[in-house]
């Protein structure tokens, strides 16, 4: 059999991104959860949270995405998994 060389990559999985809408009421709940989530201080989640909607998290594999969001979502923010579209 001839083979020209080249190959088609399929990739499984679609990187996500977390996007924070909303902090809501407890921010500080929503602040301490982006800085377990990302390992980022306190002073550079509240910059994010004052640039709404706010990228959380880029490069995601689904689940961890989804995981995130529901993290953020269980302290009273508005958040979402997204597919990037890159």
């Amino acid at each position: 059999m001839d083979d020209d060389g080249y190959f088609t990559l399929v990739c499984d999985s679609v990187p996500y991104r977390v996007v924070l809408a909303d902090p809501g009421t407890r921010t500080m709940d929503v602040l301490k959860e982006i800085r377990r989530l990302t390992g980022l201080s306190l002073w550079h989640g509240k910059l994010l949270i004052g640039q709404l909607p706010a990228t959380i998290l880029e490069d995601q594999p689904e689940d961890t995405a989804r995981a995130a969001a529901s993290a953020l979502r269980d302290v009273g923010a508005v958040a979402h998994a997204v597919e990037q579209d890159d």
